[in-house]
């Protein structure tokens, strides 16, 4: 046999040929390794001293999926089809072939890589391996096989979770599951594989039988399949709105797992194509690749982060407690400081109750908990201690004189090199590093509420955060697995006043007669997890008042406050903590609040303003070319330059659907000329509040995009 392949190396030894995938960085199903593979394959089959492969491949990944970029790259259907049609035979030819061929997992084992593994006759996992058929979300299903293999290795149930979620396995379970053969440490790997090997050659097992596409014993019937699917789908429909690859994924399975396994497969085939060229693949794909750029920024190119290992937590409230469950997990070394031993104990009880969840799920025991804590976190209430730290994160009270001062105390404290982190989320940084000699080492760390399972962190620079001080910010926002941002110093930062704007129509549209709960029904349908006045009540509404009053002193007249608004201000009724707001929450379920409907009313009397019908899709193209300018003006002032990023903060940081792609490539999709001529009539209508960003405008006459990169 041929040795080496560009992405493959091939060893033979006692009869049994092993195909090391090495296709850097983590072993993608590329063209160039999906052709190697074939031909190592071909060759393995057909050569005679070999009488059984092993399939592995190198450092943490088996094959860790699809090469992403080919996928986004796809023109047609017929282009989708051929990629699935490619993969399905070659998979096939494994599982048919004349040999039996183990899949050695070494490590990662996702989509195309899950497949190829449950097309080999056995499988032996490393126990630090990961397996999953990831592919719904960036908006595809598997289209190889795997939709009608897994079924018969685990059962319909437990596929219909992980085909429809993406979710992935520890090798353990997988075990418990049937979906591998054996999970062993991975220094044990390839001896486990090897005896595996030599058990087919003595004809121990029989390849025969161990074809995936044999196994039937795990197959429900006909009718007690449909009965299934249909209840998952009931179950399921909420959480799958919007999408189409969960849908496909049930419809293969439905119309699938039948005795002639290569009609189910073509089946796969023809969907996945569907799915692979629909906009919501193309905005899911979109949102994976800019998730992987994020941080990626000129300014720090070439630098070298500073290396941090010990971190030092300010204030151990809910936000601060959240924060250090996430420094706890990812290997970091803390100190929590409060400011006395009663604040300190409250914070180590929020910070167990930040666990229970993984507890709960088994991820950990209390043993394991209390270990972590005793071993990694020391508490304090004297500065003094936070010396040795290579970053300090501060959660205090959002009080200027009191972040500073805690600040400039710190600076004659820490190290010279040690950065300084603001978890603010309204107080401009530049301000508040204004205190220290060298403001250079303070940015600004936003986390959002719960900060251990929120995904978004935004990293704000001050005007005189340094570029070193922002390499080790965008580091550690890796290191603590988190999507990152990274915006320039300003009122609301990004995610805020993003927010902010996309919701501002609310009281235009309500003060022109449209009904608050039709305004509420059309943005939940859009796809918002809540709508504007929900999302007042949570956060309350004299906080998003008060941040209004903010808005319209240092961002001018475009932001003067709404006057229905300073009418509801008025009422007292400010959200969920005071039992009232838009909402009245006194009873089972929240309903409107009367007081705020008779403000309301009085209003709409008052200006001769009759009620108004407007439908849905009116309602969310007012909110959206609201939100469409806001981040316009955003790019105009320099807080953000990046469409991307951009629209990473409003998915993870305030819900925006995934499956649109963000608030950015939404309007493009819409067609920036149509923005720009919304905007114009909005502004006719309501006033300085819509009038379009001059980026806007140049956009429309130019023919541009905001991906047009």
């Amino acid at each position: 046999m041929q040795v080496a392949y560009e992405t493959i190396k091939i060893s033979v030894t006692d009869g049994v040929a092993v195909l090391t995938i090495d296709s850097p960085p983590v072993n993608q199903m590329s063209p160039q390794l999906s052709s190697d593979l074939a031909q190592a394959l071909t060759e393995g089959l057909s050569y005679p001293d070999v009488k059984a492969l092993i399939l592995t491949g190198t450092g943490k990944n088996f094959v860790a999926g699809a090469d992403i970029t080919e996928l986004q790259s796809l023109k047609n259907r017929r282009e989708a089809f051929r990629l699935a049609q490619t993969a399905s035979s070659l998979f096939n030819m494994i599982e048919t072939g004349s040999k039996p061929v183990i899949a050695a997992i070494n490590g990662n084992c996702l989509g195309g890589g899950l497949e190829l593994a449950m097309a080999c006759h056995y499988r032996v996992a490393a126990k630090a391996a990961s397996l999953g058929l990831p592919e719904v979300q960036i908006g595809v299903i598997p289209g190889a096989g795997g939709i009608q293999r897994l079924p018969r290795l685990i059962g319909l149930p437990y596929a219909l979770e992980l085909i429809t979620t993406g979710r992935s396995l520890p090798a353990e379970k997988a075990l418990s599951m049937g979906l591998v053969d054996e999970s062993v440490d991975s220094d044990e790997l390839m001896e486990a594989a090897l005896k595996a090997a030599q058990r087919f050659i003595a004809g121990e097992m029989d390849r025969k039988t161990l074809m995936t596409k044999s196994r039937k014993d795990r197959l429900p019937s006909g009718e007690a399949k449909r009965a299934l699917i249909e209840d998952f789908k009931a179950r399921n429909a909420k959480k799958f709105k919007g999408t189409i690859a969960p849908f496909s994924a049930m419809e293969a399975m439905e119309k699938g797992l039948s005795d002639d396994i290569q009609t189910d497969i073509q089946r796969d085939v023809e969907l996945f194509s569907e799915c692979a060229i629909s906009d919501v693949a193309r905005n899911l794909i979109g949102v994976f690749l800019n998730s992987r750029s994020a941080g990626k920024l000129p300014r720090i190119k070439g630098l070298e982060p500073a290396r941090i290992e010990n971190v030092a937590m300010l204030g151990g409230g809910v936000m601060g407690s959240g924060i250090v469950h996430l420094l706890l997990i990812n290997g970091f070394d803390v100190v929590l400081w409060d400011i006395n031993q009663d604040a300190i104990q409250k914070a180590l009880a929020t910070i167990r109750k930040t666990f229970a969840f993984s507890i709960k799920q088994k991820k950990m025991t209390d043993q394991d908990l209390e270990k972590l804590i005793d071993e990694h976190l020391t508490t304090t209430c004297s500065l003094e201690d936070l010396k040795d730290a290579d970053l300090v994160i501060e959660a205090v009270l959002e009080d200027m004189s009191i972040k500073q001062e805690i600040w400039r105390k710190l600076e004659s404290i820490c190290r010279p090199n040690t950065v300084f982190g603001t978890n603010t989320s309204a107080l401009p940084i530049t301000e508040m590093a204004s205190v220290l000699r060298d403001p250079g080492r303070m940015i600004g760390l936003h986390f959002f509420n719960p900060a251990e399972r929120m995904q978004l962190l935004e990293i704000i620079c001050g005007n005189d955060t340094s570029s070193q001080t922002l390499a080790t910010s965008v580091a550690f926002a890796r290191a603590i697995k988190k999507t990152m941002i990274v915006v320039n110093d300003a009122p609301g930062f990004y995610v805020s006043r993003q927010l902010i704007g996309l919701f501002a129509a609310m009281p235009y549209l309500v003060a022109d007669g449209v009904d608050l709960a039709v305004v509420e029904q059309a943005m939940v349908e859009f796809g918002m997890p809540m709508g504007p006045a929900f999302l007042e009540d949570l956060t309350g509404i004299d906080i998003g008042y008060h941040v209004g009053k903010t808005f319209e002193q240092r961002l001018g007249e475009r932001y003067k406050v709404h006057p229905l608004i300073e009418r509801i201000y008025q009422i007292g009724c400010y959200g969920r903590k005071t039992g009232a707001g838009y909402f009245d929450y006194t009873g089972e379920k929240p309903v409107p609040n009367e007081k705020v409907l008779a403000v309301v009313r009085l209003y709409l009397e008052e200006n001769a303003v009759s009620p108004k019908n407007m439908t849905h899709q009116e309602i969310i193209d007012t909110m959206l070319a609201l939100g469409i300018n806001e981040a316009a003006l955003m790019i105009e002032e320099g807080v953000c330059s990046r469409p991307q990023d951009m629209d990473l903060a409003m998915i993870y940081g305030a819900g925006f659907p995934a499956y649109r792609g963000g608030i950015l490539r939404y309007a493009d999709k819409w067609g920036i000329s149509n923005v720009y001529a919304k905007l114009v009539e909005l502004e006719d209508r309501y006033g300085l509040r819509f009038r379009p960003a001059r980026v806007l405008r140049e956009m429309a006459e130019a023919g541009r995009t905001f991906y047009e990169a």
